[in-house]
């Protein structure tokens, strides 16, 4: 699912047909724990224990069976949306002061800060893209269906999920014949006009391609309900999994009120 996110043109996936410990786990269970991981994880303030929360991820990486070095890429590209906020960090927040730039003194306050979120944000990415990222947008729908979830909000996830990648195919098809016909975009009002003509043109073709969309559900008898083909089971494999998660996230906590009273 994170092709959609990063917009590759291919997905990340294990290693030929390798199927990882990962995705052969419960997706509800995947789902769950999860959630409990980034909420424990966001809660913890000290950089030795969020750095012990960033090896964990690297080992869910580890035994999930996707590409190591394309991952952590992925993740990386992942930052850029606040690697500003990280830089900019230091400048902003008072303590003491480590050096100046311009008449504006950097502290170590904020430099800690700065740290600390790089290693939440990285810690929790991971192990998204690790246990929920590597899933299918088919199957995470029928996941958050089974976990209760309003069968609105599923069908608007899958529903988005499916056509970012549509829109960005029709997006690449339009830019492609603009070069064609030689469009070179400037700081000019022809190259204003040619992208307000773009995201026109897209909205365009978006509306009638999701009349095309409705009218072929509506002939292969969709009615707005989700159908389980698949019927999920908890095993032992996901219990033992689950458990050996919630150890390690307990231990993470202890190290943390261990460390905060030190």
């Amino acid at each position: 699912m994170t092709y959609v996110l990063t917009g590759d043109d291919k997905a990340i996936s294990g290693f030929g047909g390798f199927r990882s410990a990962i995705t052969a786990l419960d997706p509800r269970m995947r789902i769950v724990v999860t959630v409990i991981y980034a909420i424990t994880v966001v809660g913890l303030s000290d950089l030795r224990v969020l750095s012990g929360a960033m090896v964990l991820s690297m080992w869910l990486l580890a035994i999930s069976g996707l590409p190591f070095q394309k991952t952590l890429k992925r993740m990386a590209m992942m930052d850029t949306f606040i690697i500003f906020m990280l830089v900019l960090l230091p400048f902003t927040m008072p303590g003491t002061p480590i050096f100046t730039v311009w008449g504006v003194s950097a502290s170590w306050e904020g430099l800690w800060r700065a740290v600390e979120i790089g290693l939440t944000a990285n810690a929790v990415i991971l192990a998204v893209m690790t246990m929920v990222g590597s899933m299918e947008p088919v199957t995470m729908g029928h996941a958050l269906f089974a976990l209760k979830t309003p069968e609105r909000l599923v069908h608007l996830m899958m529903f988005t999920i499916r056509y970012i990648d549509v829109l960005r195919e029709e997006y690449q098809r339009l830019r492609t014949s603009m070069k064609l016909r030689g469009f070179r975009p400037g700081t000019n009002w022809h190259t204003y006009r040619s992208y307000g003509y773009l995201v026109g043109m897209m909205l365009v073709r978006a509306i009638e391609r999701s009349e095309r969309i409705l009218a072929a559900m509506k002939c292969r008898g969709f009615s707005g309900r989700i159908v389980l083909l698949d019927e999920f089971r908890l095993t032992r494999t996901d219990l033992v999994f689950a458990v050996a998660l919630c150890l390690a996230l307990g231990a993470l906590i202890w190290a943390e009120v261990l460390y905060a009273f030190a």
